[in-house]
């Protein structure tokens, strides 16, 4: 069963367990335009790893080699990151498929769900938590 963390537990891993990593799942313009998780006060960098490939959207075919390549291993807690949580829950799931063992879905994402006015950021996710980002 996949685990869901909060930001705030996701950082908290990130920053006091040598062997927890952060994979951002989201497309390559997402990463660009809207930000990624800032983990150097942590000693690590965000494990940028498409589970979705932009522009098609197709299922990134590599990912599991790409977790591989990356130096991630069953020893490793892997904290899995998208846009709102729905992407890296089934990046998640596919990573423990695949024979990782220590797997978690970040819940609200990067930005969380949309506010009334159809913007996210503001209402949960790890940009609303104020955990540390940048653009790229």
């Amino acid at each position: 069963m996949l685990e869901h963390v909060t930001p705030a537990q996701a950082w908290e891993a990130l920053q006091s367990n040598p062997d927890a990593h952060l994979v951002d799942v989201r497309t390559e313009a997402e990463w660009i335009f809207v930000g990624l998780p800032d983990l150097a006060a942590c000693g690590k960098q965000t494990l940028l790893i498409q589970w979705q490939v932009y522009p098609t959207m197709q299922l990134n075919p590599r990912f599991a080699g790409d977790l591989a390549s990356a130096g991630l291993t069953p020893g490793h807690h892997i904290f899995f990151i998208c846009r709102s949580g729905a992407r890296s829950a089934a990046a998640a799931m596919a990573a423990s498929e695949a024979g990782m063992t220590q797997v978690y879905n970040v819940a609200d994402g990067f930005e969380g769900p949309m506010d009334a006015e159809g913007h996210r950021g503001a209402l949960a996710g790890w940009k609303a938590s104020g955990l540390p980002w940048r653009q790229r």
